[in-house]
């Protein structure tokens, strides 16, 4: 049964009450890794091995996403600057006990090429759900980093 959640914005990113962030440098350029992430939103299986289903909605506005496990989420884009910034809110999952959930994906460039990616998940959840995803956190930040790498690598295959 899907969950919806509240209606936050990307300010969320800074306020909510579990934030987890995660960094890695890329040597792809910030305008690449943000092409990959807004602009080729079905290709996120390729590179994010948790997902199995990513699909635009109403013209790139929204989102649906479908991970290993079950666990889907239909999404809103809440910031979308070229080679800078792309965050969405979760608006529906069928994962209980959680309130609020944007995730945001920074791109800066770094000196001598290449790109510094930071993901931020944050989420106003239960504390039980709280407590579940402090511990999970290696797990996400594994995943994360597998991924980067793997976008690094797609992006470095990718004609130019």
């Amino acid at each position: 049964m899907a969950r919806r959640l509240l209606p936050v914005e990307l300010d969320f990113v800074d306020s909510a009450p579990l934030r987890l962030v995660f960094a890695r440098e890329v040597s792809a350029s910030p305008d690449a890794v943000y092409r990959a992430l807004a602009e080729d939103v079905a290709g996120w299986p390729e590179w994010f091995s948790a997902v199995t289903l990513a699909r635009p909605l109403d013209g790139g506005a929204r989102r649906e996403v479908r991970l290993k496990g079950g666990t889907r989420f239909l999404e809103t884009i809440v910031a979308a600057e070229p080679a800078e910034v792309y965050a969405y809110r979760v608006d529906e999952t069928n994962v209980p006990g959680i309130r609020a959930m944007v995730e945001e994906w920074r791109i800066e460039g770094v000196p001598g090429g290449g790109s510094r990616v930071r993901w931020t998940f944050a989420v106003d959840a239960g504390a039980g759900v709280r407590v579940g995803m402090r511990l999970g956190r290696g797990g996400l930040g594994r995943a994360f980093r597998g991924a980067v790498g793997a976008l690094d690598r797609r992006l470095a295959a990718a004609p130019a």
